[in-house]
């Protein structure tokens, strides 16, 4: 038995703010997997220097879940599911947070007006009046609803 899977199974119904939306949150999400593949890879053999004890590994892990929190959440949002809006708008308020930080307090300009200017794009694509519209389940004519549980 083979089954057939369309592409209007796999991708819902939803506005191009959000597509884009899961494109700005996927990203970070992917480099934040592959920072800690590096720092896994680094501990293994041994070439990172611990300060005060610090466990490389356990920053290791702790950037592949985070990581992997926003891919997941990335990937929802291209694939057009309703429930990683939410997450998705948190993790906008945290890069926020960080790139206030690097730009201000840290001095570094170079990284912080970037994130700062992603993570404040990320919060007005999610809060467009189609990606509101969208969450509401509320679709234009001639787009079928297609099937979405949260």
């Amino acid at each position: 038995m083979r089954i057939r899977l369309r592409r209007d199974d796999l991708f819902l119904p939803a506005p191009r703010e959000i597509r884009v939306a899961g494109v700005l949150t996927t990203l970070p999400g992917l480099l934040a997997v592959g920072f800690a593949v590096v720092l896994f890879v680094d501990a293994l053999l041994g070439t990172t220097e611990t300060a005060g004890g610090n466990s490389v590994y356990g920053q290791a892990f702790y950037y592949a879940l985070l990581g992997g929190g926003m891919t997941a959440c990335g990937i929802g949002l291209l694939l057009g599911h309703t429930w990683a809006r939410t997450p998705a708008f948190v993790l906008a308020l945290i890069i926020g947070g960080v790139g206030w930080y690097t730009l201000g307090p840290s001095g570094q300009p170079q990284w912080g007006i970037p994130i700062l200017a992603m993570a404040v794009a990320l919060v007005v694509l999610l809060f467009r009046a189609p990606s509101r519209a969208w969450a509401l389940g509320e679709y234009p004519e001639g787009i079928s609803k297609g099937v979405d549980s949260e």
